[in-house]
């Protein structure tokens, strides 16, 4: 082989093998992309601590979170209070998001990666706006269909039923024909109001008195304690009622750490919520807090319930002009004053905050108030009147 045909031959291989990289390198279902993007902040000069309104929208579907009053809420469910833990830490979540892969498409091709303007056509993308007070936009993202992750050896792409999510498919503002992909499915970045609401509201302590007012009114009972080491009573006990203790056990912490589905605005009629022909759950506590509760038709696995909660507390004076007791040190009389004014400030505080979620009508499941929903008969030990004859003894000769 001559000088000339070795060159040529040379430059042949030297193509065919770079041509061959560039093929390995599109077909590649992975995270590498050019070295400009790698590690780049998807929204690199987020604000966010001027946003003040969040639109999420998928299809027909919107969601909007607003901040007003210095408290994040859910317009979409008359303006109950959000979940700020869970919206602050998806908010930096977003911040902090990194490009991991970034290429060029062209129109055609928004429908392959779901991204699409949301509308009621398919492969449309979940578009999510950030605006401040006064509405101007801050940053806008569509979010396309998720990345899916192939084991080893699996089938292409798509095709595989062992696949799972481990990234999303996104665009930035108003950009048409630049794709990135985050290494995070963003799975909670959906338009769903329910999965948004604040559901620690409620929180019923040392409960003295648990009443139960049904319709029918012989089903009807009402259970009192002086103090939580004493037993439960049965008020306005029969002679031949008494109470089964395994079964009072499972009425006996009501509405403790209470949690609900969703939430009905203020103003929906009561056939439409199912506040219709209503059973009264009264709780009070021995600190003096009453919850009133009207628990309508149960339907599908929630019962719609509203509440309206009181307190009768010491008044304020009670704390500081305590009578002194006899022997005391200054110092110790000093202490339970202080001691009862804290005690007081914590149960004000407590209303105050509990108040708030007066307003709407809850959807609580079943599960947390069929217990307490038993009719008076349920909860009494049965009386057996067959009673085991005794065994016959057979006599010794």
């Amino acid at each position: 082989m001559n000088r000339k045909q070795f060159l040529s031959l040379l430059v042949v291989v030297l193509f065919l093998g770079g041509a061959g990289l560039i093929v390995k390198q599109r077909g590649r279902q992975s995270w590498e992309h050019s070295s400009s993007a790698l590690g780049d902040k998807l929204l690199p000069n987020l604000p966010v601590n001027d946003i003040a309104q969040i639109t999420l929208q998928a299809g027909t579907n919107q969601l909007r979170l607003i901040r007003t009053d210095n408290r994040w809420r859910v317009r979409e469910r008359a303006n109950y209070p959000a979940n700020f833990s869970q919206l602050s830490a998806w908010l930096l979540k977003l911040a902090d998001l990194k490009v991991a892969q970034t290429q060029d498409l062209g129109p055609s091709q928004l429908a392959r990666f779901a991204l699409l303007p949301p509308g009621p056509a398919t492969n449309t993308a979940t578009r999510v706006e950030f605006a401040d007070a006064n509405g101007k936009v801050l940053a806008s993202l569509l979010l396309g269909k998720k990345h899916l992750k192939q084991p080893a050896g699996s089938r292409p792409a798509g095709l595989g039923d062992d696949a799972w999510p481990d990234g999303r498919y996104v665009m930035v503002g108003g950009a048409t024909s630049t794709l990135d992909v985050i290494t995070d499915p963003l799975d909670n970045a959906e338009p769903r109001p329910d999965q948004w609401l604040d559901k620690d509201f409620l929180n019923v302590d040392k409960p003295g008195v648990i009443a139960v007012e049904f319709p029918e009114a012989t089903n009807s009972w009402r259970l009192t304690r002086a103090a939580e080491t004493n037993d439960w009573q049965l008020a306005g006990a029969g002679p031949a009622e008494k109470l089964d203790a395994d079964k009072v056990s499972g009425v006996a912490s009501p509405l403790s750490s209470a949690s609900f589905s969703d939430v009905l605005a203020p103003d929906t009629r009561p056939e439409a919520s199912g506040l219709t022909n209503v059973t009264r759950l009264t709780v009070t506590t021995l600190d003096g807090f009453t919850y009133a509760a009207q628990v309508g038709q149960k339907q599908t696995d929630n019962y719609p319930v509203t509440f309206t909660i009181t307190a009768s507390l010491p008044p304020e004076s009670a704390a500081t002009n305590a009578p002194s007791v006899p022997g005391a040190k200054p110092d110790d009389q000093a202490k339970a004053a202080a001691d009862a004014k804290a005690a007081r400030k914590t149960l004000t505080d407590k209303l105050a905050r509990e108040q708030q979620y007066q307003h709407w009508i809850y959807l609580v499941p079943s599960y947390a108030l069929d217990p307490l929903l038993k009719p008076r008969g349920e909860l009494l030990q049965v009386e057996t009147n067959n009673p085991v004859a005794p065994a016959v003894v057979p006599e010794v000769k």
